[in-house]
């Protein structure tokens, strides 16, 4: 977000690795990314979320107090959350790109997305869910089927745009005044230009690349 002096959401995912997906370039970018982070103290935990097109334009934020009872409740409900926020204001044939900084959630979210597109084969890996996350984590669920198309990245915390916003929602509470918006992504056509592998797939650490 430039109003933090990152990287647009887009540029982030697609510098990142998503777990348990393979697919060709091309198909990388997506209509819509969401950026989600959950905080957890013992006095109060805090969501994070920001929405924006692959244009970078800014679909929806939030930063709100949430009791929750340990992190990992805060990062899916963090994610429920942007969820949520996304599935009213995009059409159902949009493609997502999640950026999140909770690696076993980035991996669930990815088996969840490949065993929605396969419903008789079910996720390639078992889901890894704590138990206390169990009423959100079904509710990602439902949202991810509800998309066309839905992968994660895993980013580093430091970089997650949604990061301040779950950590200090007392300095960031303006942002959940911003009026409701439904924007679309651009329609013009982008030239495919070179086709680069995303990290995830990349083959980088063989050391047999060539000039």
């Amino acid at each position: 977000m430039a109003a933090y002096g990152r990287p647009t959401l887009r540029d982030l995912f697609d510098e990142s690795p998503t777990p348990h997906i393979a697919h060709p370039p091309r198909t990388h970018h997506r209509d819509y990314y969401v950026a989600t982070d959950g905080s957890f103290r013992e006095a109060s935990g805090g969501l994070g979320v920001v929405i924006e097109t692959r244009d970078g334009e800014t679909v929806a934020r939030r930063s709100v107090t949430d009791a929750v009872p340990d992190n990992n409740v805060a990062e899916y409900r963090a994610l429920h959350l942007g969820l949520d926020l996304l599935a009213t204001r995009a059409p159902r044939d949009a493609s997502v790109g999640i950026v999140l900084d909770h690696d076993d959630l980035a991996a669930n979210v990815n088996r969840a997305a490949l065993a929605a597109r396969q419903p008789a084969h079910g996720p390639p890996h078992p889901y890894r869910v704590p138990v206390t996350t169990q009423y959100h984590w079904r509710g990602i669920r439902a949202r991810i089927a509800g998309f066309r198309e839905i992968r994660a990245a895993r980013i580093d915390s430091g970089v997650n745009p949604a990061h301040c916003l779950a950590n200090a929602p007392d300095q960031y509470a303006f942002v959940n005044d911003e009026p409701a918006r439904c924007v679309l992504p651009s329609l013009t056509t982008e030239s495919p230009g070179p086709q680069y592998p995303p990290p995830s797939r990349a083959n980088r650490n063989t050391g047999n690349a060539s000039d």
